[in-house]
């Protein structure tokens, strides 16, 4: 295991926010992952490949999740012109509860719905306890700019913009 996965696995144990730049093999499970979209549907992540991405694993049931999701529907309104797409990844098993749910909140970017692959991807993307929320920042050729465990702030966006949007 690389020097990067321990400490990301450390940092995530601990509770702590951890910030590290990765390549885009360590993307490649994400965007090989099929979840189920809100409507019931499969999704393939392939799809998002290209962008930049903004990756957010929450749930319903956790206070901070819900804290970030305004910030994430500014930033997906604010820079999706650019190219930017927001992917909420529910760590939930009721498509139809997380649309509700999407719907009382104003999203406005895609959400997918997926309890044990959303562990599974949690863990092999660096989040090894499996700490929500976790965000990721990929720029546009899948490299992972940014990991965040815990809640995601407009200045975290804003320090990885230039690597995100390059």
């Amino acid at each position: 295991m690389r020097v990067c996965q321990l400490l990301c696995i450390l940092f995530a144990v601990l509770g702590l926010g951890f910030s590290a730049a990765a390549g885009a093999t360590d993307s490649a499970q994400l965007f090989a992952a099929t979840l189920t979209g809100v409507d019931g549907q499969p999704v393939n992540l392939d799809k998002f490949r290209g962008k930049p991405l903004i990756v957010n694993f929450w749930a319903r049931w956790c206070p901070p999740c819900r804290k970030e999701i305004p910030e994430l529907v500014k930033l997906q309104s604010e820079f999706g012109g650019r190219g930017l797409t927001v992917l909420g990844i529910a760590v939930e098993e009721d498509p139809a509860a997380v649309k509700e749910f999407a719907t009382a909140y104003d999203v406005n970017y895609p959400l997918v719905v997926d309890k044990k692959k959303a562990i599974w991807l949690m863990q092999t993307l660096g989040n090894g306890s499996t700490g929500l929320p976790f965000t990721l920042l990929l720029d546009s050729q899948g490299n992972i700019v940014q990991r965040k465990m815990g809640l995601f702030t407009r200045q975290d966006f804003d320090a990885a913009i230039p690597l995100l949007l390059k």
